[in-house]
């Protein structure tokens, strides 16, 4: 019998090492070191039949640059984050914590497509993945189901149906025959992501993985996952509120800053195609500590509104806290206020939310969080129909922010009727009234 070969991975970063240790010299965390069985068996993996010969170098010259057509989804909010559709052959992870929709929003995918897809499902039975589908007003008659865990199984199964879009939930459930370790494990994890991206290349399928995260929010198993897949899918939300966002880390046929919103229903998942009117709330505009900020996501605008509230602290140390804006960009916002404006907010609480549970990274908000500082600060109320797009700096200028024209057209569409920007900016023409300051006291002496 053959010498069995174990190995010791980190179940935190997927680092290899060649004995037990109590830390990980990698990431740092202790006691996620644990072995493994490396010994494979004499049976070898499934391979695709291919009548290709091995692979010789090419000259970059002689290279076709024909691309073939990417598959359309049916879904504008996940064609916009992938770049305009599936590309084929293509390996797509899609992460997310548990409950938050991932599994319907693959099912949904399945029904609502005109080409065969496989459904294979690990963690539900196809009795489950029925009553969910009963839900949903969609059906696809080449929509096939399979409740498997062994990858060879899955895709000697795949290459004999021969869909257009394979669909896998989830890579943790699954496991090959070699590797003797259990299913979720770092090799296991490993190979069978190998498996999959292998069959996606060699038969031009594309294939969507369903992956867990971790109570951190990272991507559970080994790091090497992510950088095995060609796009990784985000989709966040809390379950507090109706909307789930999806985002895409890493795209290596389109953007990395798109933004797709759905909204979660009792018959699934709704595409929202104008987020602005939502995350606008139209019984806020008599109120203090409230602004309009024109964001920019990707290439889509939409306008987010800012709530703050500033109140005289309690305790000894005020406290900053922070809904959707960075709580770090938030302490510079105060400290700016502070110094270049001469309001004394070092004794107070303040207190920032987006409306909606929405997270936006774009500069262009730091001056309508500044005005709903301000606002509620001095309890005054910012005019109705103005909103804010611009960057504040540390001497307390304004600076200007990119496409200021998409930002005027989404605050003309919905009725506003000013939009405050820095003064460098490229106004164009627009039946909108357009303000340009150049640092924040000329927002104080504007607004209060």
């Amino acid at each position: 019998m053959a010498k069995v070969k174990t190995a010791f991975f980190c179940k935190h970063c997927g680092t290899q090492y060649s004995k037990w240790q109590g830390q990980c010299h990698a990431c740092k965390e202790w006691n996620t070191i644990v072995e493994e069985v490396l010994q494979k068996p004499k049976t070898e993996a499934w391979q695709a039949p291919t009548d290709s010969q091995v692979s010789v170098p090419v000259p970059l010259a002689e290279v076709s640059e024909s691309q073939q057509a990417r598959l359309a989804t049916g879904d504008a909010e996940l064609d916009r984050v992938l770049g305009g559709g599936v590309v084929p052959g293509s390996l797509v992870l899609l992460a997310g914590e548990p409950g938050v929709g991932k599994s319907t929003l693959l099912l949904q995918l399945a029904l609502q497509v005109n080409y065969p897809t496989l459904y294979v499902s690990g963690e539900e039975s196809l009795t489950q993945i029925k009553l969910r589908s009963n839900r949903m007003k969609n059906g696809n008659s080449e929509c096939f189901l399979l409740n498997e865990t062994n990858v060879e199984q899955i895709l000697t199964q795949a290459n004999t149906l021969k869909p257009k879009l394979l669909i896998v939930d989830s890579i943790q459930t699954l496991q090959t025959d070699l590797i003797d370790s259990g299913a979720g494990s770092v090799s296991q994890v490993r190979e069978c992501t190998s498996a999959l991206q292998r069959f996606a290349k060699q038969m031009h399928i594309p294939v969507l993985v369903v992956g867990h995260i971790t109570k951190d929010g990272m991507i559970a198993g080994p790091k090497i996952l992510e950088h095995m897949v060609d796009v990784v899918l985000h989709f966040e939300g809390d379950r507090n509120y109706l909307y789930r966002i999806l985002r895409t880390p890493k795209n290596r046929f389109g953007s990395t800053a798109e933004l797709g919103i759905y909204e979660m229903e009792s018959k699934g998942l709704r595409i929202v195609e104008n987020p602005s009117e939502l995350l606008i709330s139209s019984s806020s505009s008599n109120l203090s500590g409230h602004a309009i900020a024109a964001t920019l996501e990707g290439m889509r605008p939409m306008l987010i509104e800012c709530q703050a509230l500033v109140s005289s602290a309690v305790y000894g140390t005020p406290q900053r806290s922070s809904t959707g804006f960075n709580v770090k960009r938030l302490n510079m916002l105060l400290a700016v206020l502070e110094k270049r404006a001469g309001f004394k907010l070092g004794a107070k609480d303040v207190f920032l939310n987006l409306a909606g549970g929405i997270r936006i990274e774009d500069p262009a908000l730091d001056l309508a969080v500044a005005a709903a500082i301000l606002s509620s600060s001095l309890d005054v109320v910012i005019p109705e129909k103005y909103c804010f797009a611009a960057e504040v700096g540390l001497s307390g200028e304004l600076r200007n922010v990119p496409r200021v024209e998409q930002r005027i057209q989404e605050a003309e569409k919905l009725g506003f009727t000013t939009l405050v920007v820095a003064q460098k900016s490229k106004l164009p023409t627009s039946k909108l009234k357009v303000i340009a300051l150049d640092n924040i006291h000329g927002l104080v002496e504007l607004l209060f």
